[in-house]
């Protein structure tokens, strides 16, 4: 059974600083391309970070420059360290998994990132 566990998330400070985990099991993490997404409340969800198999990176433009993606497939873990964080980065932030050969997907539940003063 596939599961993605995100960890990491809570309240901060505008400027603050988190760094969100993912950890997946039930899968070959090094075959699955990595994304972190997040839905604020009332709007859609919103593709925030990707990074593939091989270790290209994007990253949105609403955070770039201030967020940083990352993984280790020793530990199955992709990471997302989220720096000068702003009020409109409030959000669940997801976890997804995406197969490179295979057509599969996986969801995380999420972990909800507040930020307020």
């Amino acid at each position: 059974q596939v599961q993605l566990v995100e960890s990491g998330g809570g309240l901060v400070q505008p400027g603050g600083s988190l760094r969100l985990s993912c950890t997946a099991s039930g899968l070959i993490f090094s075959m699955v391309d990595m994304r972190w997404y997040r839905q604020a409340l009332g709007s859609q969800r919103e593709l925030v970070a990707l990074i593939t198999s091989g270790g290209d990176i994007n990253v949105a433009d609403s955070v770039k420059g201030r967020f940083t993606i990352s993984r280790d497939n020793a530990k199955n873990t992709v990471y997302l360290q989220m720096n000068s964080l702003k009020p409109e980065d409030t959000a669940v932030y997801l976890c997804n998994a995406r197969g490179v050969l295979r057509p599969i997907e996986y969801w995380g539940l999420g972990t909800q990132v507040t930020v307020s003063a």
